[in-house]
């Protein structure tokens, strides 16, 4: 029989949790019939409700459920990455437990799966979220195409079905990486499925903008040397910019034409200076951060208790 590993970070899904565990339960009914049996993975992330107590509840009614509780909140990616590790089955997905990533694509994705495809991804084609989301999801994935991957999807993509071949990868990974580039940046073909993304019923996401920032250094800074790149051609041109400048200096004190020295002028060059040196010290930080926080053995996560 053939084993679906399902990982479902959980944070403040209280509301939706009932609904999701009643759809994989009709969907594991339908998947048994194709010989095809479920692994449920919940990780719960710290969350602030009573998340927990529905997980145990299900837990009593399907024994067969895993269930990790984390100490406080690791963050997704973190706690997403704690689940694949209790993966076990022939091939394994990410679902969102807040239902706006539609269990019932799992039909297809499988299908597509059991045909050949070792990465199979949902790609919104639109999304029902608030303005401000869906500007900076626009601009974020526009970055991503511009300054790490030209190819990946151009609206994103969370929910994805993958093979057992990715799984070692992907829990051998570093702590700071984006859990969707990653599993793309594999280099594995992606089978794309389409889709609607519904508005958020339950509950509010917890997807604030300071984690979805902090999501986009990490994928800016963990997959592309650009940043770096372009501080070397900024500092290039100032550099030009510099050398030009003084050499006309020295001309014109050789040829007796020395200028009255100016007070603005050599204000605005020095904080143009000091503020570029600043910027390109605070990109490299954000690398030497980076590198300190993946050599310092520091636990990625830490479990409370499996259930």
């Amino acid at each position: 029989m053939t084993i679906l590993s399902i990982v479902i970070p959980v944070y403040g899904n209280a509301g939706s949790l009932p609904l999701l565990f009643e759809k994989l339960q009709q969907i594991e009914e339908q998947l048994l019939i194709e010989d095809v049996s479920m692994d449920l993975i919940f990780v719960n992330d710290g969350s602030p409700d009573d998340s927990m107590s529905f997980l145990i509840d299900f837990k009593s009614r399907r024994p067969a459920t895993t269930v990790v509780k984390l100490t406080r909140n690791f963050g997704a990616v973190h706690a997403s990455k704690c689940g694949l590790s209790f993966v076990k089955g022939d091939c394994f997905m990410l679902l969102a437990a807040d239902l706006q990533d539609p269990p019932e694509l799992i039909f297809e994705m499988l299908k597509r799966w059991r045909a050949g495809s070792k990465f199979v991804i949902c790609e919104r084609s639109s999304r029902k979220d608030p303005l401000v989301s869906k500007l900076y999801s626009a601009i974020f994935y526009k970055l991503v195409r511009g300054f790490v991957m030209d190819n990946y999807p151009q609206k994103g993509y969370d929910m994805a079905l993958m093979d057992k071949a990715l799984l070692a990868p992907m829990v051998n990974s570093s702590k700071n990486i984006f859990t969707p580039l990653l599993a793309y940046w594999l280099g594995y073909r992606p089978d794309t499925i389409y889709y609607d993304r519904p508005k958020r019923i339950h509950g509010k996401s917890g997807w604030t903008f300071k984690k979805k920032f902090n999501a986009f250094l990490d994928v800016m800074l963990g997959f592309s040397a650009t940043p770096l790149r372009m501080m070397s051609g900024v500092g290039a041109v100032v550099a030009a910019v510099s050398f030009t400048y003084g050499s006309l200096v020295v001309i014109n004190a050789l040829l007796g034409n020395v200028p009255v020295p100016g007070f603005a002028a050599l204000m605005a060059a020095i904080t143009f200076l000091l503020g570029t040196i600043i910027v390109m010290l605070g990109v490299i930080g954000e690398y030497l951060w980076r590198i300190f926080d993946e050599i310092n053995k520091r636990p990625e996560v830490v479990i409370e208790h499996v259930l």
